[in-house]
């Protein structure tokens, strides 16, 4: 794999993995979480993973902390990172690491230490993702390199095309040189911390989690769709330079999709 920081001749491709509804999407993206923890923790080096918030990893996160997943890893081997975060203090009900804590960091008693969130409560909300951006580099970006290599890096897609909290039209669309920015929602909690595109890209493993019939539209825009541009649908700018990208969708999420289309590795070339 090259070094971070260097890309490759062409971006991987998506893979494709249609699941008849979310709970065994959630059970085979468990499966898969659990598989590239074992491969870097026999590797000798910590399992880093950057989660994301909303409704699906909810299950995942369920699934991760049940049998029989719960009892392959060694959960005080991995680090926790967020891909975004509401502006809200930490025990808000819409904060990211508020949802993740009660879900996954305490039925697996992950210690504090392992977990570095955003401070989503600062009033300074650049200050708050320099101050993210900072800490991602001493502790995930190689020596030398400008970028991080995490992992895995959980995403999710919304009903605009969404992903992290990089909205359509928004100014961190077009971020080039930053890990880590501040950038504004449309709608609900509209101050948002988030990694930006080129962070994203250098990870090791990508993965969308997409459930919903509500999303197929956003789905087909992403990875069908070439007349839409990723100033309308952003997850079109989530292209890793040389790591995997995988999206797990149920079967209402794939419907908008070419029949042909499912459950391959899907080709933008």
């Amino acid at each position: 794999m090259p070094a971070c920081g260097r890309s490759a001749a062409k971006p991987m491709n998506p893979e494709i993995r249609v699941l008849d509804d979310g709970k065994e999407l959630a059970r085979e993206a468990a499966d898969l979480f659990v598989w590239l923890g074992e491969q870097a923790l026999r590797e000798g080096r910590a399992f880093r993973v950057t989660l994301s918030g909303g409704s699906t990893p909810r299950v995942l996160h369920a699934a991760l902390a049940g049998p029989p997943f719960a009892n392959r890893l060694e959960w005080s081997r991995l680090e926790f990172y967020f891909g975004d975060e509401r502006c809200v203090p930490p025990d808000h009900p819409e904060s990211n690491y508020g949802m993740a804590n009660e879900t996954l960091f305490r039925p697996l008693k992950i210690a504090e230490k392992q977990i570095f969130r955003m401070g989503g409560e600062t009033p300074d909300h650049d200050q708050a993702a320099r101050q993210y951006e900072e800490m991602v580099r001493a502790r995930v970006c190689p020596a030398g390199s400008p970028w991080p290599v995490f992992d895995l890096i959980l995403l999710g897609l919304g009903e605009d095309a969404h992903t992290a909290s990089l909205f359509p039209g928004t100014a961190a669309l077009d971020e080039s040189r930053r890990l880590v920015v501040a950038n504004t929602a449309p709608q609900g909690i509209k101050n948002r911390i988030t990694l930006t595109a080129p962070a994203i890209n250098h990870a090791r493993t990508i993965v969308f989690l997409v459930s919903g019939a509500g999303k197929a539209k956003a789905v087909a825009g992403v990875l069908h769709d070439r007349s839409v541009d990723s100033r309308r649908a952003p997850a079109k700018l989530i292209r890793p330079v040389a790591g995997r990208i995988i999206w797990f969708l149920d079967r209402a999420a794939a419907s908008a999709l070419p029949v042909s289309q499912q459950d391959l590795t899907y080709d933008e070339e």
